[in-house]
Formats: C-alpha cells, structure tokens, sequence
C-alpha cells in the first residue's frame, strides 16, 4: 500500500470516528444549527491540511476538538463583525432620510405659478440665489447692479413670493390655481 492511500484510509477512519461528536459539540455552541455543519466542515479542512501534525488515534479525538474550537471562536468573531457592520448600516440608513420625490411636485408646482406671477426682474433674482446658488454680491455682477440693490429687492422679492405662495398651500396633494391637465371643454 502506498502511503498516500494509508494517508486516506487514515482520515477517512477519523473522520467516520470523530464526525458525530464533532457536530454534536458545534450544535452545542452554535445559534444556528446549520453553522455547526459549516464549523465542521472547516475542522475537517484543517485537519486534513495539517494531517502531518494529526496525533495518534488515540490522542486525535482531543486534537480535533481543539481545531473546532478554534473554528468556533473565529466564527463567533465573524459574526459579531457581521452584527456590528449591520448595526453600523441600520444606523446610516436611519439618518438618510429617504422621501418620494413625488411628494414635493404640489410645492413645486406651487412655487413656480408663483414665480411666474412675479415681474421678471423678481423672478431673475430669486431664481439666480436660490436656485443657481449665488451670494448677491453674485447675483449683483450678474445683474450689473450693486450688491445693496440686490439685497433690497431680492428682499422685497421674497415678501411678494411670500404673499403669493402663501404660508399655507393647502393639503397635500391640491394645488390651488394650477391645472396639471387642461379640462376637456363639454359638448
């Protein structure tokens, strides 16, 4: 016999000798019983790999239990990473607070029927700070008017959005003197 096939044989005979109390003991300090079939698998594995420092028969029962309880601590430590990176996931997607956009379409559609009813010097201006982003000082070099000018009328600009908009659009989902469709006319 060639000392491969006793190398075989011999793993074969501990494994079948040792498989039943090796999954039994896994059971035992596992939560989930198929992570004891996975401890295990990995006991074997490194049993076979490191079957050159496998003791005699009579001492490798022992020797095995060893090797699963390292398996066991690693895999332990693996999931209390798993249960922290989860945590840390929960927690990020807690703070990201998620919206449908759809929800914002009544206020848009609000906001711009207002800003079309302002003149078009109002209308410029507020569109140039509030939604391209500008400072007045900017918004005055856009204009080619001074930084004060800007400031008094993108004041007087905000008041007169302000009364048009009003400080209450009505319930979600009515928009008051917008059509989004226009009406069929009858007859």
């Amino acid at each position: 016999m060639s000392s491969t096939t006793e190398h075989e044989d011999r793993f074969r005979r501990v494994y079948a000798a040792n498989f039943a109390p090796l999954l039994a003991y896994a059971v035992r300090r596992v939560e989930q019983p198929e992570d004891a079939a996975d401890v295990v698998a990995e006991t074997f594995l490194v049993a076979w790999r490191r079957s050159h420092q496998m003791p005699p028969d009579t001492e490798v029962r022992p020797w095995l239990y060893g090797v699963a309880r390292r398996v066991l601590a690693n895999h332990h430590r693996s999931g209390q990473r798993r249960g922290r990176l989860g945590d840390r996931l929960r927690q990020r997607l807690r703070a990201v607070i998620v919206t449908d956009p759809g929800n914002e379409v009544p206020e848009r559609l609000t906001v711009r029927a207002a800003l079309a009813r302002l003149s078009d010097q109002d209308r410029e201006l507020m569109m140039l700070t509030f939604w391209e982003g500008l400072e007045p000082r900017e918004a005055a070099e856009v204009l080619g008017i001074s930084p004060a000018a800007v400031r008094t009328r993108l004041s007087r600009a905000r008041g007169r959005l302000r009364h048009l908009v009003g400080d209450d659009s009505g319930p979600p989902g009515h928009v008051f003197d917008v059509l989004a469709v226009r009406a069929p006319k009858e007859g």
